[in-house]
């Protein structure tokens, strides 16, 4: 059951009632924000006016962030699970040079309407299913772990789970005391923390430093033979890839995630920029129906950069084809896109774009 707010007095609402929040139409409203660590917090949310959220552990969701300046757009994996669909958590930590984070730290609180697309990503055990899993992570990496965990405790209970997160300090391991307790509800799940350094905040007399063969060794015997998901800092998902590979781990079980663009995308994006159509139109006419707006597209440029011209506002965050915010309807035309997997093929026979890694090839037609 969930609480859909009338006045102060919660109307209970069942499940088959309501209807899964579309986030082209619909704005949270933040329910809670809980401290979880060191400039660490867990903001939760419902649908305003009703609604369940349907989505796979591990994605993430694009928030929309009315800060001075202008508008920002930030991805946040989801930690909750779906396994509990009437709210949805991101966890997320603020660094000091952090500036959608911080405004959120700042100015959302309990009642808040914040405006969010998604949910997106393909870094979830629903697409890789194993019979062991090993779940490794440092830092905030932990929320992708931290829903798929959450999701195995409420579904799969006696699924075979190691569980390792690194952390600078004791105190800043997130989600230390749930996952102890999950550990006493789930038979199989073995838990390994790693933090580097001691703290007077937080006594601490297990294993230390940064994650190696050895400590991976101690820690998963049989990593081998695991489906293994890690996510962090890029020179800890290097250092965990590395070690796995040189062992002739098969990589085809090793999935991570990340929301910075490959080197081969970006060589794509920095070829696509240089096109020079030689005795050929300067550009294609892109028509935005929903702002009865029309621009030519230069060559090499893409229709996000041709909508921000023309005053038309489509939502972007990572610009790299990763995160999926910028997904439009094309309706007409052709376009050439080259994706980092921010759009599923089921999208793209549908009709969709992602406006930011896509030039149009002929006169095109988007909703926006």
């Amino acid at each position: 059951m969930t609480m859909m707010l009338t006045g102060t007095t919660p109307t209970p609402l069942p499940l088959d009632q309501m209807k899964p929040w579309n986030s082209a139409r619909q704005m949270l409203v933040c329910t809670s924000v809980t401290d979880e660590a060191p400039d660490v917090k867990t903001f939760t949310f419902a649908v305003e006016g009703g609604g369940w959220f349907n989505y796979m552990p591990g994605q993430f969701i694009t928030v929309e962030l009315r800060a001075k300046g202008g508008d920002l757009h930030r991805t946040y994996t989801v930690s909750s699970s779906p396994s509990r669909p009437y709210a949805i958590a991101i966890t997320i930590k603020a660094q000091p040079t952090s500036i959608g984070t911080r405004w959120m730290f700042e100015n959302v609180r309990p009642g808040s309407r914040v405006r969010a697309y998604g949910p997106s990503g393909h870094f979830t055990l629903s697409r890789n299913p194993g019979k062991k899993y090993l779940f490794i992570s440092a830092g905030s990496g932990i929320t992708p772990m931290m829903s798929m965990l959450r999701w195995l405790s409420d579904c799969a209970p006696n699924t075979d789970v190691v569980f390792i997160n690194s952390a600078r300090r004791p105190e800043e391991i997130i989600f230390r005391e749930e996952l102890e307790l999950l550990a006493k509800r789930m038979p199989n799940l073995s838990l390994g923390f790693l933090p580097e350094a001691r703290s007077v905040a937080s006594p601490w007399s297990g294993l230390m430093g940064r994650i190696d063969r050895h400590k991976l060794s101690m820690l998963t015997p049989d990593f081998m033979g695991r489906e293994i998901f890690c996510c962090g800092p890029d020179p800890f998902m290097r250092a965990v890839s590395a070690i796995v590979r040189a062992e002739g781990f098969d990589m085809g079980h090793y999935h991570q995630e990340s929301f910075g663009a490959t080197s081969i995308a970006k060589s794509v994006h920095k070829q696509a920029q240089e096109i020079v159509l030689e005795g050929k139109p300067t550009g294609v006419a892109v028509s935005f129906l929903g702002s009865n707006e029309e621009r030519v597209c230069e060559p090499g440029k893409t229709i996000l950069e041709t909508a921000r011209r023309a005053g038309v506002r489509i939502p972007a965050a990572c610009e790299s084809g990763i995160c999926g915010t910028c997904k439009v309807l094309k309706r007409s035309g052709e376009v050439e896109m080259h994706h980092n997997g921010g759009i599923s093929d089921q999208e793209i026979n549908a009709g969709y774009v992602l406006a930011c890694c896509s030039r149009p090839t002929t006169p095109v037609e988007i909703e926006a």
